[in-house]
């Protein structure tokens, strides 16, 4: 489907920026006329590829016209069941849109031809920047199939005739971007029309609705809003800077709704506004809930946290009091493990989304053990690279258990005497798998290492995690360093969710 930027080569910047808004604020339009839009663009050589200016009509047309854009309503079935952008039509096949884009004035009435609906009546509107016309927006729809409209749906296609007048005078879209988002109120969910003097001289069901569910049951025609109490700060601004302007409105406890208020301008003077308003009190307690929710589960974090350092600072204790190096010597050990857990809380505490980023778990692990392992008589340096993306704690927490217990076997086996070495923690994610690879440049593994028959209490629990919390592979082999310091390469492969398990590997 070609966009609108190759269907328009030679049109300028300002004009492609002019129908792109266009085609970012129409929706309103299509749901207030009940029916779909189609943005025109001539085709091949015309007298002047940026367009014409309508000061009066011209002899002059393009070879065709181009469908750039197509939007369907929210309140009424679209005609059109298939996408037309990029479709091309002669001027014969088009006359309304040639006549609107040669003359510069909207021209209404008349029937054209589809291959897939063969009567559909048309509205067309010269779209005018700067005073060129540089396109053709058409209303269609088949009055043979919608049910004959009533006195809210004529007032509806008034407002619309009133924007289209907008269009073709150069004053919609708007110079500014007002960018609808998915909390930006529909013409479905509430509508009002004001008159110059900011007076409701229409609202429609669903807008009364919605006052009446934050509370306001005054009647609303005939006043301001701000008469009814509610306030109207949005509309103020709309109508002092003929600009477009939302608003959220908390109105005390009973609610929330969001105003977007579009001012109507005719003969540059400003003659009302088009105000749509919806009803987010629902979206906002549920917002709240979330936060409260975030908030209970960055607490339970922050005290699992606090508990785990509890449990370490006791055990330091006891391991003071321990008499066998040996015993001291698994209590510290422990105590790493824990604070390996810890760090993982630690960041969840800050951040109860449930996503970690697990580099800034790889770097606390290393300053603790740089801190507690590392001195003037072992130099060892880290050097962390890579990143591993951001990981569930499901995924994290053991993880940072593994690389703990990876780093303490460097430190206990790897450099035996000094001088101390260099150890590279290398992370990698390639959306498939996490890989981390730990690479130390010390005396190696001793002969007939076996990664799977080792009975060390670390490669045990390395080895668990591995294949049965993260159901994914391990390998330890030698370095290519000198035969004296070859040095050893861990690496540890987790497949992300929805991958495969990893199959069990051996050292090579």
């Amino acid at each position: 489907m070609a966009s609108l930027e190759e269907l328009t080569p030679g049109l300028a910047k300002s004009r492609l920026n002019h129908l792109q808004r266009l085609m970012r604020t129409w929706a309103p339009l299509a749901d207030i006329s009940f029916a779909d839009l189609l943005l025109y663009v001539p085709a091949g050589p015309t007298d002047s590829p940026t367009g014409h200016a309508i000061a009066g009509p011209t002899d002059s047309s393009p070879a065709g016209y181009a469908i750039a854009g197509q939007i369907r309503p929210t309140t009424a079935r679209s005609i059109h069941r298939n996408n037309l952008v990029g479709a091309e039509f002669t001027p014969e096949q088009r006359p309304l849109v040639d006549v609107a884009y040669r003359e510069g004035r909207i021209t209404d009435g008349g029937r054209i031809g589809h291959a897939d609906q063969p009567r559909v009546r048309t509205l067309t509107v010269p779209v005018n920047c700067h005073g060129e016309v540089v396109a053709v927006m058409a209303r269609e729809f088949d009055p043979d199939t919608q049910r004959d409209p009533g006195e809210l749906e004529m007032s509806y296609f008034k407002v619309f005739r009133r924007l289209a007048a907008m269009i073709a005078e150069g004053e919609y879209p708007f110079p500014v971007d007002d960018i609808e988002t998915e909390e930006s109120p529909r013409v479905g969910d509430g509508l009002m029309l004001l008159d110059a003097s900011g007076r409701v001289q229409l609202i429609s069901p669903n807008a009364a609705s919605a006052l009446h569910r934050i509370g306001l049951h005054s009647d609303v025609e005939g006043r301001r809003l701000v008469e009814i109490g509610l306030e109207q700060r949005a509309i103020r601004a709309a109508f002092a800077s003929r600009l477009p302007q939302t608003e959220e409105i908390q109105h005390g406890d009973r609610g929330t709704v969001v105003l977007r208020c579009l001012p109507l301008i005719g003969s540059g003077e400003l003659t009302g506004a088009l105000v749509l308003m919806r009803d987010i009190s629902e979206l906002r307690r549920r917002d709240r809930l979330l936060m409260s929710k975030d908030a209970t589960i960055a607490e339970i974090h922050h005290r699992v946290k606090n508990n785990l350092q509890t449990v370490s600072s006791l055990l330091r204790l006891q391991g003071r009091r321990a008499i066998a190096t040996e015993a001291r010597d698994a209590i510290e050990e422990s105590v790493r493990r824990i604070r390996a857990i810890a760090i993982v809380h630690e960041i969840l505490s800050r951040d109860a989304s449930g996503d970690v980023p697990f580099v800034e778990i790889v770097r606390s692990l290393v300053r603790m053990v740089e801190e507690g392992l590392t001195g003037p008589d072992r130099p060892v340096e880290f050097k962390v690279t890579g990143d591993a993306g951001e990981l569930a704690a499901d995924v994290a927490t053991p993880l940072a258990v593994v690389l703990n217990e990876c780093l303490q076997n460097v430190m206990d086996h790897a450099y035996p005497e000094p001088p101390g070495g260099q150890v590279r923690i290398e992370l990698d994610n390639d959306g498939d798998r996490v890989q981390v690879r730990v690479t130390d440049d010390g005396v190696g593994l001793p002969p007939g290492f076996d990664v799977d028959s080792a009975d060390g209490l670390g490669i045990a629990i390395v080895r668990n995690l591995v294949s049965a919390d993260l159901r994914g592979s391990i390998t330890m082999s030698k370095g290519e360093g000198n035969p004296s310091r070859p040095g050893t390469v861990v690496e540890v492969a987790i497949p992300l969710l929805g991958s495969a398990p990893l199959p069990t590997a051996r050292p090579r």
